[in-house]
């Protein structure tokens, strides 16, 4: 396979990654009750659009990058919250509240840790899964 169509077999994969993401989570968000397991499982889907986001935008960058850029993103986002703003900007607007979330919640680290490692991980398997049938 040529770098080229290897590049956009892996835009695709992010992109439909994205749309998967964005569905099951809201799903997640608006036909299940609000528990621990229903705040991790948005938590990771959202790490699942961020790094599809991430690799459509730049589906040349190697995985490890990808994972950084993600992760990073991820915590400021988190960080963000203590300001309150995300809250208050979500009660006028309440779509915002998808992307920003609302309260700090020092556990949604762990998850966006835990759920960007498994990507790395998945990204890197496929990757080499593809070179090899080159």
């Amino acid at each position: 396979m040529t770098t080229r169509r290897a590049t956009a077999v892996r835009r695709v994969v992010a992109a439909v990654l994205i749309v998967v993401a964005v569905a099951a989570g809201l799903f997640v968000h608006g036909a299940l009750p609000d528990t621990a397991a229903t705040d991790i499982a948005g938590d990771a889907l959202y790490v699942v659009v961020v790094w599809g986001l991430v690799v459509m935008l730049a589906p040349r960058l190697p995985a490890p990058a990808v994972a950084g850029i993600v992760l990073v993103w991820c915590i400021a986002v988190e960080l963000f919250q203590l300001t309150g703003l995300p809250e208050e900007w979500g009660a006028a607007f309440p779509p915002v509240m998808l992307v920003l979330g609302t309260v700090f919640d020092p556990r949604d680290l762990l998850i966006y840790a835990a759920a960007t490692a498994v990507l790395l991980v998945a990204d890197l398997a496929v990757s080499r899964t593809v070179t090899r049938s080159r």
